[in-house]
């Protein structure tokens, strides 16, 4: 299968370059696409300085959803890998790792669960709002509409669902020394805060509260072993 990774980025100056250093020349990926989206610091200028990175710069900040939407129409990968821009201790081996039961058919799609997850999260096994993801292309077939509807972060949950109606096996993988910083950590304490407040906005807006907690039991169902 041909893989392309797609990495939305929004500030990510100082975080991004260690990102790509760990996906360039990656043996599975065959392509790599960042898409800032409007960053007002250096991101594209640290993404240039890696010039096998494909980079697509939006004038305006438009939220997670539109980045990657804009990315998926720029690529016609039959397999889609997702990465944040800010993990911190992310190496190829963990890339591989999410890779591999998706190009092995095993499951058609994976998703991280990284050491700093809630403490919740990583006590039933699942993160499902990770950001890292490895999946079949084909899961997005005719979404492209949809995905200009969603709220900024109402990515992760609508990806969800179409899992869940295609009762799709998934592949839960662990991602030991991998973290995302916090936002309050990135932004400052209260700008952190108030991101996660409008985060969480956006997956109800995407999802209603019961749906939320309904996707996580049905997914741990569509667990597979790996």
């Amino acid at each position: 299968m041909t893989l392309t990774c797609v990495i939305p980025a929004y500030n990510e100056q100082a975080r991004i370059g260690a990102v790509l250093a760990a996906v360039l020349d990656h043996p599975l990926i065959d392509d790599v696409l960042v898409v800032d989206d409007g960053s007002t610091d250096g991101t594209s200028d640290v993404v240039r300085r890696f010039p096998k990175a494909r980079l697509i710069t939006l004038a305006q900040n438009g939220g997670k959803t539109a980045a990657l939407a804009r990315g998926f129409a720029e690529t016609q990968s039959e397999m889609i890998l997702l990465i944040d821009a800010d993990l911190l201790g992310l190496s190829p081996a963990h890339l591989t790792a999410l890779i591999t039961p998706v190009a092995q058919g095993r499951a058609a799609m994976s998703i991280s669960l990284r050491d700093n997850a809630p403490g919740l999260w990583r006590a039933i096994g699942l993160d499902y709002i990770s950001g890292e993801r490895a999946l079949r292309r084909d899961l997005l077939a005719g979404q492209e509409q949809a995905l200009q509807r969603l709220p900024k972060f109402g990515f992760e949950v609508f990806l969800n669902a179409l899992v869940l109606k295609a009762r799709a096996p998934l592949a839960v993988v662990r991602l030991p020394g991998v973290k995302s910083p916090l936002k309050s950590t990135k932004y400052g304490f209260w700008t952190g805060i108030w991101g996660d407040i409008l985060m969480l906005r956006d997956l109800m807006r995407a999802v209603p509260p019961l749906g939320l907690i309904g996707q996580v039991v049905r997914m741990l169902r569509l667990r597979v072993s790996i």
